[in-house]
């Protein structure tokens, strides 16, 4: 039965298509505006994109020195346990 929902999820998967396929131009590669980066710029909410960005960086280094530390007091835990 498993087998059989695999094929079938198979099958569907192969009739999904993304996206239409556009011709590259030339002008396509000497493109160096970024349209929207201009306007949040303008608007001074870049600086705000920017800032959750560090945030939500420096969150992740956070959590992941918090964990390494975790797991460092569990190895040398474990370690006395076994002497």
């Amino acid at each position: 039965m498993k087998k059989y929902l695999i094929i079938l999820f198979l099958m569907l998967t192969l009739q999904v298509s993304a996206q239409e396929k556009i011709a590259i131009n030339e002008s396509d590669y000497q493109n160096t505006r970024v349209e929207m980066a201009d306007v949040m710029r303008a608007e001074g909410k870049i600086y705000v994109l920017v800032g959750i960005i560090v945030i939500v960086f420096a969150g992740i280094v956070v959590y992941l020195i918090n964990t390494d530390r975790k797991v460092a007091r569990l190895e040398k835990l474990l370690e006395n346990q076994e002497l």
